[in-house]
């Protein structure tokens, strides 16, 4: 038996990180928590569901961008801990995962008071709290604008298998710990413009019931992201990455280098933004080298880590 593992430095941190989402999203936590109370006080003083539920719905963003800047300090300062087998760039997706929580139970409150002030509307000073939600829609649209996901900050690799390109090739350079964020700040701006749609509604038609109506839309907008994000985060926890093209591309390029070769056991997990690590056992009759195998899947730039072992069945 022979065997290889073609990271031979033994530096496992695959990712490279992101200091100018880190940045920015400290800046986004800063705003979202002065609106926050602003929101949730205008709400409570002037009795508007939509605005109380926008401020508590703030509240949880803060909380979610906090701990995205928490993630990508710790995943920075915990880079070349020898713990962490394969880096420690799933720190920042942990992070994404548990966003998605907060957005899940922050949906769920949404619609329970939403549906508790339909069934008991009361008096909203409109006036005061149009104007306070009109200042949160315009945090969170700085705050969208802070965390939008520029693709020209991304590395993007190019190997001569692009029929493979599909829904999964879009997702492989997002960084999920941003997506989060960015998600929270779009829910809440959402919840904003229902605020101020259901508040004018109000003012001017006298459609009380609108205001607690567009609540509970904006929980099933908001349950919807989360549910999306939670799958997308929770695959890459669970490494569920097996129906990935990926692993159609590295069965063929055993299969090119001769019907000799027979995989027996196949390991693809991802270990950063769009990278691999690869576990590959293979059976031949013949003399065939870990280095062979390994230099074969090399024109894939996305595999960034390979281990080979060979069995002769000689």
């Amino acid at each position: 038996m022979q065997r290889i593992d073609s990271n031979r430095s033994h530096h496992h941190q695959f990712d490279e990180g992101n200091p100018l989402a880190q940045k920015r999203i400290l800046w986004a936590t800063i705003l979202t928590g002065i609106m926050m109370v602003f929101e949730v006080a205008g709400g409570w003083i002037f009795n508007s569901m939509a605005l109380l539920a926008d401020g508590w719905h703030m509240s949880s963003h803060m909380l979610a961008l906090g701990l995205a800047y928490i993630a990508y300090r710790a995943a920075r300062h915990y880079s070349r801990d020898q713990r962490f087998s394969f880096g420690t760039w799933k720190i920042e997706i942990l992070s994404g995962y548990s966003s998605a929580i907060l957005l899940m139970v922050v949906a769920l409150l949404m619609a329970f008071q939403s549906v508790e002030r339909l069934l008991s509307p009361v008096q909203i000073h409109y006036n005061e709290a149009i104007l306070i939600a009109v200042i949160g829609l315009l945090v969170n649209l700085l705050c969208a604008w802070l965390l939008h996901d520029d693709p020209n900050h991304h590395h993007h690799h190019h190997h001569a298998h692009h029929h493979h390109e599909d829904e999964h090739g879009h997702e492989h350079h997002h960084d999920l710990n941003q997506k989060a964020a960015f998600i929270h700040v779009v829910a809440d701006a959402i919840t904003s413009v229902f605020a101020i749609l259901a508040l004018l509604a109000g003012k001017y038609f006298g459609w009380n019931f609108l205001d607690a109506l567009l609540g509970i839309v904006g929980s099933v907008l908001v349950a919807k992201w989360s549910w999306g994000l939670l799958k997308e985060t929770g695959r890459t926890l669970l490494d569920a990455e097996m129906d990935h093209p990926v692993v159609t591309e590295i069965y063929e390029v055993i299969e090119q280098l001769g019907e000799h070769l027979q995989v027996t056991d196949l390991h693809v997990w991802k270990v950063g933004k769009g990278k691999f690590s690869c576990i590959l056992a293979l059976e031949t009759e013949r003399s065939v080298t870990a280095d062979q195998v390994r230099e074969a899947l090399s024109i894939h730039e996305e595999i960034v880590h390979i281990s080979v072992e060979i069995n002769s069945k000689i």
